[in-house]
């Protein structure tokens, strides 16, 4: 099971050079013109986490494996799309494959690279976007309304319920509110998902602004942290001009060096695979051994074979215990043996919810 984000906008916003950034690669071709992004470029980013490294040095690892995130580079948006204008059509299907949405906005002026709606308005090019999701989620259910509700009247108790979902979806979206901002009932988070509605998908802002700005921002990225925070989502300020330099820099040291120069702590691109990690509401397991040293992505709210099964299905199958320790109490005591020695590892059965931070050491049978 993979989680994606999907890179999303209005042309020439710099979501290509973004995603570039992202992978390191010039996998995502850059140019001055809308749609140049036409087939969707896709490329897995590993997730930064500083616990790994000292649950490697804790464990006398000789490798150190992270975990990942996908990173999705879609076609550029224009409006009209929910009707097939421009790249349309495919650019909603290609929406509708990832599980969140990474919405990058023009936060800068420059003359020399063009904006299809001839001015920088970074919260009426995210107001684009959402609306043309929202029609075409509404002409989704619209047409899916009226064959339910006739399995409704005829009795159908399923149908009945979903009808009345639906209906309650509808009317959000009708407000002209995206599908996220309905209030689910207690067991209908699944389905919900099932509706596959383009504006339910959790969105992240991502505020592209000039290199002087990457540390602090502008008024254009502010006016989209007020625009978010009223949507209920959020947003990370970031230059993707700066993080294509910084991409191509190979020596740890020397990225540092040059982030310093520029006030910088750290890259926008760590702050935003972080904030694409939370919007998608995971958390991150380890193993440890003298081999290697891995990271491992889950669900929040995932158990513990279900966990197991990410690292084979064999271990999901056969599950019988997860000897679980504390990240924390494994780094500080310098170890499994230790933390054995300590009364710091536990024996968690099947109904053992997964915390951020454990150390897991699966014992299965097959």
């Amino acid at each position: 099971m993979g989680f994606n984000c999907g890179i999303v906008g209005l042309p020439n916003v710099g979501k290509s050079t973004l995603f570039n950034a992202l992978t390191s690669t010039a996998q995502a071709e850059t140019a001055n013109y809308p749609f140049c992004t036409i087939e969707p470029n896709s490329g897995r980013v590993s997730v930064p986490d500083s616990r790994l490294r000292r649950i490697a040095e804790a464990a006398k690892s000789e490798k150190i494996v992270p975990t990942y995130l996908e990173f999705v580079d879609i076609a550029g948006l224009v409006k009209g799309a929910s009707t097939g204008e421009g790249l349309g059509n495919q650019f909603l299907g290609n929406i509708r494959e990832v599980d969140a949405i990474l919405h990058v906005l023009r936060c800068f002026a420059d003359s020399n690279i063009t904006h299809v709606e001839e001015t920088v308005d970074p919260v009426r090019d995210a107001e684009v976007v959402e609306t043309e999701l929202m029609l075409a989620d509404l002409e989704s259910l619209e047409k899916r309304v009226e064959p339910l509700a006739k399995k409704a009247r005829a009795g159908e108790r399923e149908a009945a319920a979903e009808l009345d979902l639906m209906e309650r979806v509808l009317e959000v979206l009708r407000d002209g509110q995206p599908a996220r901002r309905t209030v689910l009932k207690e067991g209908e988070e699944r389905p919900f998902q099932m509706l596959q509605l383009l504006s339910s998908k959790p969105v992240l802002y991502v505020c592209n602004v000039e290199e002087d700005k990457a540390g602090g921002g502008n008024v254009f990225s502010e006016s989209v942290g007020s625009y978010a925070q009223a949507q209920g989502a959020a947003s990370v300020v970031i230059s993707a001009k700066i993080e294509a330099e910084v991409s191509q820099l190979e020596d740890a040291e020397e990225k540092q060096e040059f982030l310093e120069a520029i006030g910088l702590k750290e890259t926008g691109l760590d702050r935003l695979i972080r904030a694409g990690y939370g919007l998608l509401d995971l958390i991150t397991y380890f193993t440890a051994g003298p081999n290697e040293a891995r990271a491992w992505t889950v669900q929040n709210g995932s158990r513990a074979p279900e966990a197991a099964g990410r690292i084979h299905t064999d271990f999901e199958t056969g599950f019988i215990c997860a000897e679980t320790i504390a990240g924390n109490d494994y780094v500080e005591l310098g170890g499994e043996q230790a933390c054995k020695d300590a009364g710091k590892m536990r024996q968690e059965g099947r109904d053992y919810l997964v915390r951020d931070g454990d150390v897991i050491f699966y014992r299965f049978n097959v």
